[in-house]
C-alpha cells in the first residue's frame, strides 16, 4: 500500500490469512514448473496468485472506504472553495480590472441606447461634407424608406467593440488618474486643472487603442452610401478589421488615429472633467446624490459635444475617403488639410454642421454611461467589492 499511496498511507482492512495456501502447498509440493529456464514449485506459484488478488480486494476495500469519506457533507477540498467578496476585493488583479470593466459596462448600454442616433450622425456629416441637405429627419426618413429600420444599427459590433476598449480604457484611466492626483504632492495644481489634465490624459490613450474599432464602425455606417460597386460589404467588425489590414496594411486599421485621439480629449476635457466639477460644485451647493449625478451628466453632455465636433467632423471625413478613381489620390493629406478644405468650402461654422443630431447623440450617450458608471460602482459596493 505504501508503494501504491505513498509511505503514510496505511491500509485499515488488513490482509486476511490464507490458510487454504498450505493445503495447496501441501497438495502440489511436488509439482514443478518450468518457466524461462527455472524451475518453480507449484506452490510459490498459487501463493503469489492468492497474495495478489487478497491484495487487490484490499485495495478495492480501501478505495470505496475514501469514496464515502469524500462524498461526506462535511468534506470539502480546499481548492473548491468559493472565494469570498473579501478575497476578490483584495485582489491585485480585481483592483487593476474594476474601473476598465465598470466603464466598458457603462459604455456599452449607453451604446445600445443610441446607435440610431449615432447612425444619423455619421450621415449628416457626409452629406454635409458633400453638399447635401443635412436635416436629420429627412435623413431618417430617406434611410428608413430606402434601408430598412435595421440599417440604424448598423455597425453595431463595432460600436461595442470599440466601447469595450475605448469607454472602459477612459473611465477606467481617468478614475486611476485621479486617485494619483490626491496625492499631496499634487496640492498647488488646482481642482479643475487636475480633472481637465486627467480627462484629456485618459481620452488620447483609450482612443489610440480604440481606433480600429472606431473606423470600422464608420467604414460599416457609410458603406450603403457608397456606388454599388465601391461597396465594401462587410459581413461585421471582425471582417471588417482583417479586410482593412489586408487591403490597406496593419497601419491601415490606425487610419486617423491622430483626430481620433484629438476628439477623444476634447470629449474627456467636456464630458468627464466638467462632470466631475460639476458635481463637486452642485455638493459644495447641498444638492442630493441624485441632483449631482444627473446634474453634472447634464453638464457633461454639453461641453463634450461643443468641444468635440469640430474633431469629429474632420475624424469621420478622413476615415471614409476613399482615393480618386482616376487619379488614385486622396481627397485630404491630413486631418489639418481636411479641416481647412471644409473651412475654406463653408466657414468655420461647417465644423459644427449636424450639431443638433451631434448633441442629441452625444449628450444622451454621455448622461447615460456616466449615471451608469455611478450605479455600478455602488453595485461594487454593495456586493463588498
Amino acid at each position: 500500500s505504501s508503494a501504491l499511496f505513498g509511505p503514510s498511507f496505511a491500509l485499515e482492512t488488513p490482509l486476511p490469512s490464507t490458510p487454504h495456501l498450505e493445503l495447496r502447498s501441501q497438495r502440489h509440493r511436488a509439482i514443478m514448473v518450468s518457466f524461462m529456464g527455472q524451475d518453480f514449485s507449484l506452490e510459490d506459484v498459487c501463493r503469489v496468485e492468492d497474495i495478489h488478488r487478497l491484495r487487490a480486494l484490499a485495495i478495492s476495500r480501501e478505495a470505496v472506504r475514501l469514496v464515502g469519506q469524500l462524498n461526506r457533507p462535511s468534506f470539502r477540498l480546499p481548492s473548491l472553495r468559493r472565494p469570498t467578496a473579501a478575497s476578490v476585493a483584495d485582489s491585485a488583479v480585481w483592483q487593476a480590472s474594476k474601473p476598465l470593466i465598470t466603464g466598458s459596462l457603462s459604455g456599452i448600454v449607453a451604446t445600445c441606447c443610441i446607435q440610431p442616433m449615432d447612425m444619423i450622425k455619421v450621415r449628416v456629416q457626409l452629406a454635409a461634407a458633400e453638399g447635401r441637405p443635412t436635416s436629420p429627419f429627412t435623413i431618417a426618413s430617406q434611410t428608413l424608406r430606402n434601408e430598412g429600420v435595421l440599417t440604424f444599427y448598423s455597425g453595431l459590433s463595432a460600436g461595442l467593440m470599440r466601447q469595450v476598449v475605448y469607454t472602459g480604457a477612459r473611465f477606467g484611466l481617468f478614475d486611476m488618474f485621479m486617485e494619483k492626483a490626491s496625492d499631496p504632492s499634487f496640492d498647488a495644481v488646482p481642482g479643475f486643472a487636475k480633472k481637465a489634465l486627467c480627462g484629456i490624459s485618459a481620452g488620447g490613450i483609450a482612443a489610440v487603442a480604440g481606433t480600429p474599432a472606431d473606423l470600422a464602425l464608420i467604414r460599416m455606417q457609410s458603406d450603403s452610401l457608397l456606388p454599388e460597386a465601391q461597396r465594401r460589404n462587410y459581413r461585421g467588425v471582425v471582417h471588417a478589421l482583417s479586410t482593412i489590414a489586408r487591403t490597406e496594411g496593419v497601419t491601415g486599421l490606425f487610419k486617423g488615429a491622430s483626430t481620433t485621439a484629438a476628439r477623444a480629449m476634447a470629449t474627456n476635457f467636456g464630458s468627464l472633467a466638467f462632470n466631475a466639477q460639476a458635481k463637486e460644485t452642485l455638493g459644495d451647493m447641498g444638492a442630493s446624490p441624485t441632483v449631482q449625478v444627473f446634474g453634472g451628466a447634464l453638464v457633461a453632455g454639453f461641453a463634450s459635444s461643443f468641444f468635440s465636433l469640430p474633431m469629429d467632423f474632420v475624424k469621420t471625413q478622413i476615415q471614409k475617403m476613399r482615393a480618386d478613381p482616376a487619379t488614385g489620390k486622396m481627397p485630404f493629406s491630413g486631418p489639418l488639410d481636411c479641416a481647412v478644405q471644409q473651412v475654406r468650402q463653408g466657414g468655420i461654422t461647417r465644423l459644427w454642421s449636424g450639431f443638433p443630431t451631434y448633441y442629441m447623440r452625444m449628450a444622451p450617450h454621455a448622461m447615460i454611461a456616466l449615471v451608469l458608471q455611478d450605479k455600478i460602482k455602488a453595485m461594487w459596493s454593495a456586493a463588498g467589492l
